[in-house]
């Protein structure tokens, strides 16, 4: 993988287009615009040992994504460019990908996100299959049927007790998780979903917003 530095001149910070889903970071407070802390670690790098990710942790380059599963434009972009990211870049080795829930759109996706922590604390292949299946069937869940619906996909695709997740989420158990990926996003200043801050080596190279085409990570990691 080139790891060229970007020439200075090309904007790589902040590289952003107004493409995404559009909300407040709800009870959370106003977003401060973040940054990288002055030489601090990058507010989006907070905790991320702790979440899902693709790829190895371990890799130079990392994508710290913030997704809502009711948002129609994180829908655009893990159906159109995540699947060629991931066969080139994430499966290769090349960069990996951390998912960071964002709930900020549509009241469904708090209740989505609470069952896919309570997901992730059971089983990680089951959590990208239950958020694979948020934006799959994204217009059919309402904030009326999501965990019923839920519940019924995770007994049928997986080996979790689904009930136990279900209750898992209207009970908020793990709020705690969900809450530090709302808090992480507010300090990055994460004002939209997706939000995407892309790493080298720890270092914030720029942020992107939106559903955006692959060759706009590449070329912001210079994969």
């Amino acid at each position: 993988m080139n790891r060229r530095r970007f020439l200075t001149g090309t904007a790589i910070t902040g590289l952003t287009a107004l493409a995404g889903c559009l909300g407040s970071a709800g009870d959370t407070g106003p977003t401060d615009g973040g940054g990288d802390g002055g030489g601090e670690m990058h507010p989006a790098l907070g905790n991320v040992d702790v979440q899902p990710v693709l790829g190895s942790a371990d890799q130079e380059a990392l994508i710290v994504a913030y997704e809502d599963p009711s948002c129609s434009t994180c829908r655009r972009f893990e159906q159109n460019t995540l699947p060629e990211l991931k066969a080139k870049h994430i499966d290769t080795g090349n960069v990996a990908f951390a998912f960071r829930v964002y709930p900020i759109i549509y009241p469904w996706g708090k209740p989505a996100v609470q069952a896919l922590e309570a997901t992730y604390a059971r089983d990680e292949d089951a959590f990208w299959s239950l958020k694979d299946h948020y934006y799959a069937d994204q217009p059919s869940f309402s904030e009326a049927n999501v965990l019923e619906k839920t519940e019924q996909f995770l007994a049928a695709e997986t080996d979790l007790d689904a009930a136990a997740v279900a209750q898992d989420a209207r009970d908020k158990a793990y709020d705690d998780a969900v809450q530090l990926d709302l808090d992480s996003g507010k300090a990055a200043g994460a004002s939209a979903t997706p939000t995407f801050y892309l790493f080298l080596d720890g270092e914030l190279q720029t942020s992107v917003q939106g559903a955006q085409d692959v060759r706009v990570f590449e070329n912001a990691l210079q994969l």
